[in-house]
């Protein structure tokens, strides 16, 4: 498609006898791409009369690459210019012009695309000056015209040449316009014939039977041929001409059949979702939101899903209604049949992920993951999932298993009292999952804990302890809401889950109390400083580099240190007891402030 679009744009990129006349400035238009040029500048006065001959006959142009051609041709009107090189968007790509000069192509080529749709320099052996200028329209960048120059342009010389690029900019606007408007058209004209087309198909075979049953037979067939959703929307798309799409509950795409899909289709908002389902459920068939006729595919009450025809331009009849009223009873068994299979299958999830975390033997399990398609021979991950604003009831544990997999998570799923628990083939992201189930839930002040990886199915329940203490710590620390990893805890990975907080907060005040004053008081980082010389090994060299500051400053933070908390840190005591207590205060205690 793109090629052949490029040869429809230059198909006319060749020398002509018409066009402007030759006498610009005295001079044949050909010379700006490195013919001889006059010895003295065009007056002003002619040069503009000369662009504004360029103007009427670019507007007049056939298309885009007869309106380049001539600017190309004609840049000399502006002044001492030379038109080295020109480029037209054609599909998201900058394609060169075949008048474009050989000798430097793939340098000015390269220069134009690291613009990025802005104008800049360029530069040409031999030509001391050179810009790079995009012909930009209301619909953005439409192009580039690289113009060069053996001496420096005077200001109105630029002037002349910004001129050009505009009016060469807005030719452009005006010749993609129409070349929509003729494509909009042709496809909206195909549409309507293959519309009207069918509609006399289906009157003429069903006349004695009526418009009515003729569209109930045709979806009963088209629901029973096995095609699912895409089938039926592509029905009901032939039916009525209009695009076609199926939603599920939360507003997700499932199908859409017909021109102009949204790429990427937006992100649902849960809570404008419920008021139009229940705004939708109050009426009595389809219903219209802005461009959309949506009507509920709600078998025996239950909603599982949304069938809607996009029609902004409010094309709809009473056999346009008939038709997605008829769709949507012949999807709602489609639908009913794949949530039961989803329920048996999440059910069956539910009970190994149970046993597993309960213990159980090896051979039944990997028998039964098999049966649901999950495979368990490898290294897993127990991740424990709790929203303080969600009940851990089936709602929320479909949440967490639709963001789950939403971020690439393969994962079985179960549910406790008070938590959801995945066990998941692969480490979790530090934060993909947390966000995702941030824009679900609307909030977030959620916390997950992940456990370290298992190798063997015996050491799940193990685990599955490891990832409520990572879990257990992050609600407890100052920053209580995110991811923690139960391998990244520390030293905090010893200390039991009945340990006392205030405990811990007592043993940091009795040990760093009087830094962490200090530091409150006199806006320093003693603390800081202190643990990371821990972290450092006690080398001065990493510690200074860590901290940014020379090794001086902290040799005297550190006797600073001693002074203050009147701690040895060559005793070997004091010291074990200093390092545990900043831990302490980085991991559970939140660190500074």
């Amino acid at each position: 498609m793109a090629g052949s679009r490029v040869h429809r744009l230059y198909h006319r990129y060749s020398p002509r006898k018409g066009g402007l006349p030759r006498g610009s400035a005295g001079r044949h238009p050909m010379a700006a791409r490195g013919g001889p040029r006059a010895p003295a500048r065009a007056p002003t006065a002619h040069a503009l009369h000369e662009l504004i001959a360029l103007s009427r006959a670019q507007f007049d142009a056939p298309d885009e690459g007869e309106i380049l051609r001539l600017a190309m041709d004609h840049i000399v009107a502006a002044g001492p210019y030379s038109a080295e090189a020109g480029y037209l968007k054609v599909g998201g790509d900058l394609v060169p012009s075949p008048w474009n000069g050989r000798t430097h192509a793939l340098a000015v080529g390269r220069r134009v695309r690291e613009l990025a749709g802005q104008d800049g320099n360029v530069t040409v052996p031999g030509r001391p000056w050179g810009r790079a200028l995009g012909l930009r329209g209301l619909e953005g960048l439409h192009g580039y015209l690289v113009v060069t120059s053996r001496s420096r342009p005077t200001e109105a010389e630029r002037s002349l040449l910004a001129a050009l690029v505009r009016h060469t900019a807005a030719a452009l606007s005006v010749a993609f316009a129409h070349r929509r408007r003729r494509e909009d058209a042709l496809e909206l004209n195909r549409l309507r014939e293959e519309r009207t087309a069918l509609q006399r198909q289906l009157i003429s075979v069903v006349a004695e039977l009526g418009y009515e049953r003729a569209v109930h037979a045709f979806m009963a067939g088209v629901a029973a041929s096995g095609g699912g959703e895409e089938a039926v929307t592509r029905a009901l798309h032939v039916l009525t001409g209009l695009p076609a799409l199926v939603e599920d509950r939360f507003g997700r795409l499932r199908s859409w059949t017909g021109p102009s899909r949204p790429v990427p289709y937006p992100e649902p908002d849960p809570v404008r979702r419920d008021e139009m389902l229940h705004a939708v459920a109050r009426q009595a068939g389809p219903v219209r939101i802005r461009d959309r006729l949506i009507t509920l595919i709600r078998p025996h009450g239950e909603i599982l899903g949304v069938l809607a025809l996009v029609d902004a331009g409010d094309e709809a009849d009473e056999h346009t209604v008939l038709a997605l009223e008829h769709a949507a009873a012949s999807l709602a068994p489609e639908l009913t049949h794949l949530r039961d299979l989803a329920e048996v299958e999440l059910r069956l999830h539910r009970e190994l992920v149970d046993d597993l975390l309960a213990g159980t033997d090896e051979a039944s399990a990997y028998a039964r993951s098999e049966a649901v398609g999950y495979d368990l021979h490898r290294r897993h991950y127990v991740v424990v999932v709790q929203w303080s604003n969600r009940t851990a009831d089936d709602s929320f544990a479909q949440t967490v298993g639709r963001a789950a997999t939403a971020v690439g998570m393969r994962s079985l799923l179960t549910r406790r009292s008070d938590h959801v628990v995945l066990v998941a083939d692969d480490r979790p992201h530090a934060h993909a999952l947390y966000e995702a189930l941030a824009r679900e839930t609307g909030t977030r002040s959620g916390t997950i804990g992940v456990s370290a990886p298992s190798d063997s199915l015996n050491d799940i329940p193990h685990h599955y302890q490891e990832a409520q203490r990572a879990l257990d710590v992050r609600r407890h620390s100052r920053d209580r809401y995110g991811t923690t990893f139960f391998d990244e805890l520390g030293l905090y990975r010893i200390l039991g889950p009945g340990n006392d907080y205030r405990e811990l907060e007592t043993f940091v005040q009795e040990w760093l109390g009087q830094l962490i004053d200090y530091d409150s008081r006199h806006h320093a980082t003693l603390v800081e400083t202190l643990s990371r010389y821990f972290d450092c090994g006690g080398n001065y060299d990493e510690t200074a580099e860590s901290l940014a500051i020379h090794r001086s400053t902290l040799r005297y933070r550190l006797q600073r240190i001693r002074d203050i908390s009147g701690n040895d840190l060559a005793n070997v005591e004091d010291r074990l007891n200093l390092q545990v207590a900043t831990r302490v205060w980085k991991i559970v205690l939140g660190g500074p402030g």
